[in-house]
């Protein structure tokens, strides 16, 4: 598809003129009315002119694409933010959310860490989910663009879950040059100056599907839910609208002016058959981020649906998803070349957010750990740090007084340049996992390479996590860790072994 045809479908997306009818027309409105009518026929597609319409066949082409199954495709779509930890907690939600309402999910690229944020749910205070989405879409295209994108697809292994029938999975990329009309390829240009106008229409495009120019009927449905308001539960009896056991206190209602009333609502009776959402094209939702909090959820609460056994055993094979065996068999690698030793690990999270507050009680619980294995013996320990603390910030802190003391100690790091790393990150981007979902739907499959990376993905995190996993003389995490919860259940799910 050329730039040509980009710039006619710049505008697509644009809001719809407003109503110039009133109940008492003056000459001059008369006149105002027709002269904006003639122009804005020059300014709008004829598709975004008939987006409101309730027919189905006066929708846009993008609304009634035909799946594999014959039936018009239905899409899920989300907002997945903060650090990689939070964003694969997000994509489990995302998978089960999808397969409960019977869509087609939108596999995300790996965000930047941090370059989306959503704010304190037990504070109140997020971004709204139409702002989040732009923003989450924003930084998505910026990643294709500078040609960093990785999807989650390549990072995490979906290979248990591509034969139930009820998943199914769209790469992000084809889903946008699908949606948004476009060769999402002329965006990695060396020159972007000629493609201005498929940036705008991509910016467009991003926002009507963001929900910042509402919802469309049987198109897009754009929730405004978050977890301010809402808890999702599925098949609960008796809780759908009811009252959630957390509420924002009185003091935070006065100091905060908060007005929210949070309420448990079933997924499925809010946005399946027979609802609005149902018949929309395009399910967008905010954030799916949550985790417990006084005695509740912070936003979703779905554990277990034994009405539902494929719900049910869906749930249970999307608590741990583990990494591609790329990244899995590298970090065995490491830690059996290398280490060569039963050896601890230490997961030290001291710069991000609430954590560089609390250096004190992180390094009392490895302390504890190490005085331990000292009475046990043998000497020196083996112990695998992975932190946020550069080495050359190391002096003056018990991870330099472990360093120093060799004779007791002997500590081992991975490096972003560490061989190992970049090794495993080659084999990632020629592997490309993702690729199984570029031909989800039939009508997508146009033949389209997606632009080359330009860099290796940062997959360090995850080599990190890997060897923590196999750390056979015991863990020490940072409390309240997203990152230390997910090599718990790495290591309860048994991953390194042989």
């Amino acid at each position: 598809m050329d730039s040509t045809l980009h710039s006619n479908r710049t505008n697509r997306w644009r809001k719809r003129p407003p109503n110039c009818k009133t109940p008492f027309l003056t000459f001059f409105t008369i006149l105002f009315c027709v002269v904006f009518f003639i122009s804005s026929k020059s300014l709008f597609s004829p598709s975004i002119l008939q987006i409101s319409s309730n027919s189905q066949s006066d929708l846009p082409l993008q609304c009634t694409i035909t799946s594999t199954i014959g039936s018009p495709e239905k899409f899920l779509w989300y907002a997945p933010h903060s650090g990689f930890s939070n964003q694969l907690s997000e994509f489990k939600n995302s998978i089960l959310m999808a397969a409960i309402l019977n869509r087609t999910l939108i596999v995300p690229p790996v965000l930047d860490h941090h370059a989306v944020a959503l704010g304190s749910c037990p504070k109140f205070r997020v971004l709204n989910a139409n702002d989040l989405r732009f923003k989450v879409w924003t930084h998505s295209i910026e990643l294709i663009s500078k040609r960093r994108y990785t999807s989650m697809a390549d990072i995490i292994d979906l290979s248990s879950l591509t034969t139930i029938a009820h998943v199914r999975f769209i790469d992000f990329r084809v889903f946008v040059s699908m949606w948004c009309e476009v060769n999402i390829n002329l965006i990695c240009s060396e020159d972007l100056s000629k493609h201005s106008s498929l940036l705008e229409s991509l910016r467009q495009c991003g926002s009507f599907l963001s929900g910042l120019n509402g919802n469309v009927k049987n198109c897009l449905y754009a929730s405004e839910e978050d977890c301010r308001m809402t808890v999702w539960t599925y098949q609960k009896d008796g809780e759908h609208g009811i009252l959630d056991s957390f509420q924002p206190d009185d003091e935070l209602k006065k100091k905060k002016r908060i007005t929210f009333v949070r309420k448990r609502r079933d997924v499925q009776k809010t946005f399946g058959p027979g609802s609005e959402a149902g018949s929309a094209s395009v399910l967008a939702f905010g954030s799916l981020f949550t985790a417990p909090y006084k005695g509740s959820e912070s936003h979703i609460d779905i554990h277990e649906a034994p009405r539902d056994q494929r719900i049910q055993s869906l749930i249970q094979k999307i608590e741990f998803l583990p990494f591609v065996p790329e990244i899995i068999n590298s970090g065995k690698k490491f830690a059996r070349q290398t280490i060569k030793a039963p050896f601890l690990c230490a997961q030290l999270r001291l710069l991000d957010g609430q954590f560089k507050n609390h250096w004190r009680d992180t390094f009392r619980a490895l302390k504890e750990k190490l005085d331990s294995l000292k009475q046990k013996g043998p000497l020196p320990i083996h112990v695998f740090v992975m932190t946020d603390l550069p080495m050359s910030n190391w002096t003056g802190s018990y991870l330099g007084d472990l360093a120093k003391d060799s004779d007791t100690f002997k500590l081992f790091i991975l490096r972003a340049a560490d061989k190992i790393v970049t090794e495993t990150a080659e084999k990632l981007v020629s592997t490309r996992h993702n690729a199984k979902f570029e031909s989800a739907v039939n009508s997508l499959d146009r033949g389209e390479k997606h632009c080359n990376p330009q860099s290796l993905p940062d997959i360090l995190l995850f080599m990190e996590e890997t060897v923590c996993s196999c750390a056979h003389l015991g863990f020490v995490g940072t409390a309240g860790s997203t990152i230390a919860e997910s090599i718990k259940l790495m290591r309860k799910d048994s991953v390194c072994l042989p």
